[in-house]
């Protein structure tokens, strides 16, 4: 297998609040948007490396806010979503993807199998076995994926301002999306929106949601209103302030 991450080059993980016992633990697979040097830029532009194909834009910011407000466990993926995505299964072609929102990715077509495996063993695992680490704490009662997408994506104007994606669990989104209702106007939060859960595309809610059995949610936040600092610390407040809620709901 070739080698990907060099001596010196920042892990794949970071880990806020690894002890804390709040009960929610918060995941952000597209943090960051760091490229190993071996990888170069990717054969992309600047202006490509930081649009939303590259990370998900304001969702980092957000993560750490929410965590912060909370005490919240919080596990980070410092690497492009280019390099591997690790809200794919990582075999599919979507998890390097040749091609992403018809921006051409250079580096990522026509990978060896010892290349595509170097990207999981050193990317995708590590990140994986974090969250799996803290989701089987015993304090751990609820699982949430915290995203970002974009306005228009192939041409498709998206309305939403925000939705909250599942498959089998839903009551966790609905609870959110209710609770939201303070904040948002309800024809702009969505539910299953600005796309559906299946095993194909995803990863988060069918192996670290339905797999654990926990409450759990994927959140996507419409980026434009998280690109600034201002934006990304009212939706944490608005996010912390409903999963607080949410917590106190009793389904029994």
């Amino acid at each position: 297998m070739e080698a990907l991450l060099g001596k010196g080059e920042v892990g794949p993980v970071e880990v806020l609040n690894g002890d804390s016992t709040f009960p929610v633990v918060l995941v952000c697979e597209h943090a960051g948007r760091t490229i190993p040097a071996a990888l170069g830029d990717l054969g992309l532009s600047p202006e490509d490396l930081q649009a939303h194909i590259a990370w998900d834009i304001g969702a980092e910011k957000v993560a750490r806010l929410v965590a912060a407000q909370l005490n919240a466990p919080l596990i980070l993926q410092r690497y492009s979503r280019l390099v591997i995505d690790c809200n794919r299964p990582p075999h599919s072609e979507n998890a390097m993807p040749p091609i992403s929102d018809g921006i051409l990715v250079p580096a990522n077509n026509d990978l060896s199998p010892p290349q595509r495996q170097s990207r999981i063993a050193e990317v995708f695992t590590p990140f994986q076995d974090a969250v799996s680490t803290q989701i089987r704490r015993p304090s751990c009662a609820m699982v949430l994926s915290i995203h970002s997408y974009t306005r228009t994506m192939a041409g498709h104007k998206r309305p939403w301002d925000v939705g909250f994606l599942y498959r089998k669990h839903s009551q966790t989104s609905q609870d959110l999306a209710v609770e939201f209702g303070t904040f948002v106007a309800p024809e702009k939060i969505g539910l299953n929106q600005p796309y559906q859960i299946d095993d194909e595309f995803d990863w988060f809610v069918p192996m670290h949601g339905e797999a654990s059995g926990l409450p759990h949610s994927l959140i996507e936040i419409c980026n434009d209103l998280i690109a600034t600092a201002d934006g990304q610390q009212k939706w944490a407040d608005w996010l912390a302030c409903a999963i607080t809620r949410s917590l106190r709901k009793d389904h029994s």
